[in-house]
């Protein structure tokens, strides 16, 4: 994945499903989630433990996001990954990003024979510091 890559994700994206998005601020995927909030992308939270993260409601799965999702964050252990992918197919998401330490190359390989975009082992977060902290959004 190459930075024109990269950047193309990130501002073509208006609504990312965090999936496994912790309400506990020590955890990454809190971190992440709120900066990313901050910059004006819709976040929804995607965990059954949560009733809600970041002032959002919770949803216990992909399928019970009640909206259209451009792409699937994953913030899980390599082996729940598969599973998710799926959801993320079958919801016709665009991409599937797979934080650190979430990494499925054969989930990302899966993901890619649908049509989506994966990138695996890398960080939201990260890739937006440093490709350009105030790229705009998509707004459609």
């Amino acid at each position: 994945m190459n930075d024109e890559d990269i950047r193309n994700i990130l501002e073509g994206t208006k609504v990312i499903a965090s999936v496994g998005l912790s309400s506990n601020p020590a955890r990454p995927s809190y971190g992440v989630c709120a900066f990313l909030k901050l910059k004006g992308y819709r976040i929804i939270p995607v965990n059954p433990n949560e009733q809600q993260v970041l002032g959002e409601t919770s949803y216990p799965d992909l399928a019970s996001v009640p909206e259209k999702v451009d792409v699937v964050q994953i913030f899980r252990k390599p082996e729940a990954v598969p599973e998710i992918v799926e959801e993320a197919i079958r919801i016709g998401a665009k991409v599937v990003w797979m934080q650190d330490g979430a990494g499925n190359p054969a989930a990302a390989k899966r993901a890619e024979e649908a049509g989506l975009i994966a990138v695996v082992d890398d960080c939201m977060l990260r890739q937006y510091r440093r490709l350009d902290a105030d790229m705009p959004i998509s707004q459609g």
